[in-house]
C-alpha cells in the first residue's frame, strides 16, 4: 500500500455525490423574441402591460422589475421609457445601410441588369434595411423567395424574423426552413397556419389550425391552388441569417437586446426617479392667509396661478408679538448621486454593442478625429460582425434569386457568383491612408498584397484586389509570384 493510498484511508476521504439541480426556463423562444419587440417599439403603456402580466415561476424576480412595480393604494408612479432600446438597433442599421454601396453580379451573360431589375421592382433596400432591424431584435430569420404573377413577373423577395421561421437540422445544418403565416377567416372566426417547408429542390405546403391539426389546403380559399413544387437544379429559395448565436436557445440567432433588458429596465427606472426628483423637489412659497392676494372687489383670496403667484396658504400666528412672513423652501436634489447612476446604468445597457460617442452622447467638440475613432471602436466591432455575416448571406441570396428566376423562365442555369461592396466606417482619410502605408511600404514593413488590403478594405472585392496587386507588381518590374525587391538601406538575403 502506498503513502498516498494511507493517508486518503486515514483521513477517509470519500467521493462527491453527482448532484441533481433542474432549472426551469423562464421563456420560450417565442416568448422571449415577443419581449424584444416590446423592447424595440418603445411604448411604456405596452412595457408596463406586459410586465405586470406576467405570470411565470420567476414572479419575485419579475415583480421586482421597475416595469413591473405597482404604486401603493392613492400613489402614482410616473414610468418613463428612454426608448434607447429602439435607437441602438435604428442606429445601427443606419450604420450599415450607410456603407452599402451596391450588389454586383459577376457573370458573363448580363445578369447584373437583370439583378438591378429585380432589386428595383422589389424595393431591396427597403426589405434589407427591415432585415436587418428584425434580425438584430429577435436574433435570426430568413429570406423566401416566391413567384406570383399577379403581382410581378420577377421573383419576390420577403424576409421572415425569427417569430415566423423555424429550422429542421440534419447534423448541425440546416435542411429545410420552414415560413408561417397566419390566415384568419372572419366568417368562421377562425385562425389558420400556412406552413411553407423549404428545401433544396422542393417546396412543400401545410395547413393547420389553432389546435395544431393539419387540414385540406382548400380550407383557406385563397390557398386551395397551392402544390408542392419540384426543381432539378441545385440552389434552394430560402436563405436563412443570423449575426449571433444564442446560448438559450440552440439553433436560433441572439438578439442584441439578449442579457441586456435588465439594464435597460435600471436605465428607465433611472431617468424615471430623477424626473420624480425634480418634480418633488420645486420651488415652495408658503404664504400666511393675512398676506395672501385679495380680489379688491369681493375681498376673496385669488387662487394661485402656476405662472406668476404660485403658493401654498399657511394660517397666520394670532399671538400680538408675532409676526407673519413668507417663507420659501427650496428642497435639495442630489443631482450628483443620480447623474452618476444615470451614466452607469446607461454603460451597461450600451456595453458591448455601442459607443456612447455613437449615439450622440458625452462626444468633447475638442477631440479630434484620431480620439473621435478611439470611441467609436465598439461600434466598428459590432459593424464588421453584422458586414461579415452580410458578405457570406446577401451574395447566396442574390445567386439563388437569379438561379429560381432562370428556372421559373426555363433558362440554362449557368455559374452565378455575386459580392457586396461596403465603403468604410470611421477611418481615417484616403490621403492620411496613402501617406502611412507609403511609408511603411518604403520601409519594407508591409507586403504590397497588405498595402491594397488595407487602403481599400471592404469597398473593393477579392479579386479586383487581386488583379490591383498583380498590377502594382508588374509597374515594379517584379514578375508573378516573384520576391519584392528590399527597401532601401536593406540588404538582400
Amino acid at each position: 500500500m502506498g503513502i498516498k493510498d494511507m493517508i486518503k484511508r486515514w483521513l477517509d476521504i470519500r467521493p462527491a455525490e453527482d448532484q441533481h439541480i433542474t432549472i426551469d426556463a423562464d421563456m420560450t423562444h417565442q416568448d422571449s423574441c415577443f419581449e424584444y419587440r416590446l423592447w424595440y417599439r418603445g411604448s411604456a403603456g405596452e412595457l408596463e402591460q406586459y410586465y405586470r402580466s406576467l405570470n411565470t415561476i420567476h414572479d419575485d424576480v419579475i415583480r421586482a422589475k421597475f416595469w413591473a412595480a405597482v404604486p401603493s393604494r392613492g400613489n402614482r408612479l410616473r414610468k418613463i421609457h428612454s426608448g434607447l432600446p429602439g435607437l441602438m438597433v435604428d442606429i445601427i442599421t443606419a450604420i450599415i445601410m450607410s456603407d452599402l454601396n451596391g450588389i454586383e453580379v459577376n457573370d458573363p451573360t448580363a445578369l447584373d441588369d437583370t439583378w438591378q431589375e429585380i432589386a428595383d421592382d422589389n424595393h431591396f433596400n427597403e426589405i434589407l434595411e427591415q432585415a436587418i432591424s428584425d434580425t438584430l431584435v429577435e436574433g435570426d430569420g430568413a429570406w423566401k423567395i416566391s413567384f406570383d404573377k399577379n403581382i410581378s413577373e420577377y421573383p419576390i423577395i420577403e424576409y421572415y424574423p425569427a417569430t415566423r421561421v423555424r429550422y429542421k437540422k440534419e447534423r448541425g445544418r440546416i435542411k429545410t426552413t420552414i415560413f408561417t403565416t397566419r390566415y384568419y377567416i372572419e366568417a368562421l372566426h377562425k385562425a389558420y397556419y400556412l406552413e411553407e417547408h423549404y428545401s433544396k429542390h422542393k417546396i412543400e405546403y401545410k395547413l393547420f389550425d389553432e389546435m395544431e391539426h393539419e387540414v385540406p389546403l382548400g380550407t383557406v380559399e385563397e390557398l386551395k391552388d397551392l402544390q408542392t413544387i419540384t426543381w432539378e437544379d441545385d440552389f434552394v429559395m430560402a436563405v436563412p441569417m443570423m449575426f449571433y448565436k444564442s446560448a438559450k436557445y440552440p439553433g436560433r440567432g441572439r438578439s442584441i437586446f439578449d442579457r441586456k433588458t435588465d439594464a435597460f429596465d435600471a436605465y428607465d427606472e433611472a431617468i424615471s426617479q430623477w424626473q420624480d426628483a425634480l418634480r418633488l423637489g420645486r420651488v415652495k412659497t408658503y404664504i400666511p392667509e393675512t398676506m395672501i392676494p385679495r380680489d379688491p372687489t369681493t375681498g376673496m383670496i385669488l387662487p394661485p396661478n402656476a405662472f406668476d403667484n404660485q403658493y401654498i396658504a399657511t394660517k397666520g400666528n394670532p399671538s400680538e408679538d408675532s409676526t407673519d412672513k413668507i417663507t420659501v423652501d427650496a428642497p435639495t436634489i442630489n443631482y450628483e448621486g443620480l447623474l452618476q447612476t444615470y451614466i452607469n446604468t446607461l454603460d451597461m445597457c450600451l456595453q458591448g454593442i455601442l459607443s456612447p460617442s455613437t449615439l450622440g452622447i458625452d462626444v468633447k467638440k475638442l477631440d479630434n478625429a484620431e480620439a473621435q475613432r478611439e470611441k467609436e471602436k465598439v461600434t466598428l466591432y459590432t459593424r464588421n460582425k453584422i458586414i461579415d455575416v452580410l458578405n457570406e448571406t446577401l451574395p447566396d441570396l442574390v445567386v439563388n434569386v437569379l438561379a429560381a428566376y432562370e428556372t421559373f423562365y426555363d433558362m440554362a442555369v449557368d455559374n452565378i457568383e455575386a459580392s457586396i461592396i461596403f465603403g468604410e466606417y470611421a477611418n481615417p482619410s484616403f490621403e492620411a491612408q496613402v501617406e502611412t502605408l507609403g511609408k511603411a511600404s518604403s520601409s519594407g514593413l508591409m507586403s504590397t498584397e497588405t498595402q491594397v488590403d488595407e487602403l481599400w478594405g471592404d469597398t473593393k472585392d477579392e479579386e479586383w484586389k487581386k488583379a490591383e496587386v498583380e498590377r502594382i507588381k508588374s509597374e515594379k518590374g517584379i514578375a508573378p509570384g516573384g520576391v519584392e525587391p528590399p527597401a532601401p538601406g536593406e540588404f538582400a538575403i
